[in-house]
């Protein structure tokens, strides 16, 4: 990978910036030199906003979801398609996947970006400096530990011995590095997620990273560590800032439709205003598909494939039946099948036909059928980060006593001790996380590094790597090669110090 190219990346405010100068009300020039904009404090928080606008470009956001999210169980491919995010969802990665290489070069976009202002503001600067350093320390770290899970194996697989992702500081002159170990991108992590932290005190809207941005990701770091201690420690600080609050009822429903500064519940979120729409080629296209003849209008009766969007991948049926499991379950309203006089219809590109439960986790924001903030980290996480970690610990009656926080906020009845014990509190904990956390590429990852499997018993195109195709069984085991994807060969050409997966 030629990392100088991005060392040297020019902060065009006018590609980078225009994206999200509404969220700060600051007025980018159209074309800011690097030079000028670094060189002084207002360019440099208009530089700051050009980072963040990094995190909306499809190649971040919409190739992130797909190698996050698509190697789950809770969703179902209902069709073949020449888009490489079958590829993502089948487990039959190539090196020259797309999204794969296009995620990798943009988080090293935003992290060369982000080092160009981490490097020119001193510890002891102002104040208003220093919250801009902690918001690019916590950008860069994101990059970095996305970066990490995507391309390297879980930390708990080694304690974090395998090859993990090249580490890019500020101060690096290396502009071919090779691939650093997963325990020490971890460490580069936390490292910078405290510093962040320890620098920031704005309480910025949650489209801006913030001291408890910091804190929330750091619980979620440490969770995946193993260090369930400092997991509990972090999640508990931004549980009792008081800046938050699990969405009830109505609210708790219609979660992702609202205007993203406006939740309470989100800590974190990549927003896109309504200009930025991205019709078919949004996230929410792949699943959602409703009545009308355009994305522009809110129409929320599901129909047929094409209309606002593609429709082509679907909640899976097993996610389905755990959700049904309580007909009152508010998270019902995340999903939307698609019926025709009360009749659920199938898509029948495959055998056996794959049953068609759009999801709308990424559909109509502010009305608009394709609209949508990705949420990267909400208050339930919080809770259920310090359940799990309390459950490893042994603190059972505490892991149950967060679980059922999240019940509650769902309408479902809460569990006790006993309801658990045939199947364990941990077990618990990981099927509140997959209900809550469905579509939000949060399910891989709690599996592989619990050293558990994932077991894909439903129709969907992973069919297609069996013989017979109607064999819907897979089973991907932990320590399967594919559970982390191919570097890049574009990358792997250009630097020959970084060596490829298995």
């Amino acid at each position: 990978m030629k990392i100088s190219k991005y060392i040297t990346t020019v902060l065009m405010v006018g590609l980078l910036g225009a994206a999200v100068s509404s969220c700060k009300k600051v007025e980018p020039s159209t074309a800011i030199d690097e030079n000028v904009a670094l060189g002084d404090s207002s360019h440099i928080a208009t530089a700051t906003i050009g980072v963040y606008a990094v995190l909306r470009n499809p190649d971040y956001v919409r190739s992130g979801h797909f190698l996050m999210e698509y190697p789950g169980d809770n969703i179902a491919q209902g069709q073949a398609s020449s888009d490489d995010l079958s590829r993502c969802y089948r487990y039959n990665q190539i090196p020259t996947g797309t999204h794969a290489t296009n995620f990798w070069k943009q988080a090293y976009h935003l992290i060369a970006a982000a080092n160009k202002i981490i490097a020119v503001i001193p510890d002891n600067a102002s104040q208003a400096s220093k919250q801009l350093k902690g918001e690019n320390l916590y950008l860069r770290a994101m990059a970095e530990f996305n970066l990490v899970r995507i391309f390297g194996r879980p930390y708990t697989q080694g304690n974090g011995s395998n090859p993990g992702v090249p580490i890019l500081k500020e101060n690096s002159t290396d502009i071919a590095p090779a691939r650093s170990s997963v325990k020490e991108v971890y460490d580069a992590v936390l490292a910078d997620l405290l510093k962040a932290a320890d620098l920031m005190s704005s309480s910025n809207p949650n489209v801006y990273a913030s001291k408890e941005v910091a804190y929330a990701l750091l619980s979620r770091v440490y969770l995946y560590m193993n260090d369930n201690a400092n997991a509990i420690k972090y999640a508990g600080l931004v549980i009792n800032s008081g800046r938050y609050n699990l969405l009830q009822g109505g609210d708790y429903q219609n979660y992702f439709s609202g205007v993203p500064e406006n939740n309470k519940e989100t800590i974190f979120c990549i927003k896109h205003t309504k200009t930025q729409d991205q019709g078919f080629s949004a996230i929410g296209s792949m699943y959602y598909s409703g009545q009308g003849p355009d994305g522009t209008s809110s129409l929320t009766t599901p129909g047929g494939q094409g209309n606002t969007g593609w429709g082509e991948i679907y909640a899976s049926r097993t996610f389905v039946e755990d959700l049904n499991k309580y007909p009152n379950d508010l998270r019902h309203s995340f999903i939307a099948p698609y019926t025709i006089a009360g009749v659920l219809q199938y898509n029948q590109k495959l055998t056996p036909n794959t049953p068609m439960y759009y999801i709308t986790k990424y559909s109509f924001q502010e009305g608009i059928v394709t609209l949508s903030s990705p949420v990267y980290l909400r208050l339930a996480e919080m809770y259920l980060n310090r359940a799990e970690a309390n459950a490893k610990l042994g603190n059972s009656q505490q892991a149950i006593d967060d679980v059922n926080i999240i019940r509650a906020r769902a309408g479902i009845p809460n569990l006790t001790l006993a309801d658990v014990a045939a199947n364990g509190v941990l077990a618990a904990v990981l099927e509140e996380r997959r209900l809550e956390f469905a579509f939000e590429g949060q399910r891989a990852y709690d599996l592989f590094r619990n050293n558990l499997p994932m077991v894909r018993n439903y129709p969907g195109t992973h069919a297609l790597n069996n013989t017979p195709t109607t064999n819907i069984m897979q089973t991907v085991l932990p320590t399967d090669a594919r559970v982390v994807f191919f570097i890049p060969q574009t990358e792997i050409d250009n630097n020959p110090k970084l060596t490829q997966n298995p």
